[in-house]
């Protein structure tokens, strides 16, 4: 039986102080073309040293106001993530009851 492999690409191009000024991403499978994205953030867990490894990275022209909803929809869905990973319905509500106060309190709910 062979492995089945997808892959993930990430473009980021920089300006000449290294600083991000485009972002793309191409998924294949999900359909995804050299996408672009104005910001991201990628997570992996390095088993060995027990520690997660992290990669946070969004253009010079992110408007505060969009990065504000992406950090509030990425802890939604960190949440979501929690719970279907550890089962941990009471932990989840605290996740999401932090994620309410995040949104009350930057004026995101509409």
């Amino acid at each position: 039986m062979s492995n089945i492999t997808s892959e993930i690409k990430f473009l980021v191009e920089l300006d000449e102080n290294r600083v991000p000024e485009k972002l793309s991403w191409t998924a294949q499978d999900g359909g995804v073309d050299a996408e672009e994205a104005k910001a991201m953030m990628l997570s992996i867990w390095d088993s060995n040293a027990q520690e997660t490894l992290r990669i946070d990275l969004w253009t010079k022209d992110m408007p505060v106001d969009e990065m504000k909803v992406f950090f509030h929809q990425t802890l939604v869905a960190m949440a979501d993530t929690f719970q279907r990973a550890t089962a941990d319905d009471k932990m989840t509500d605290t996740m999401k009851d932090f994620c309410d106060y995040f949104a009350e309190k930057l004026n995101l709910k509409k």
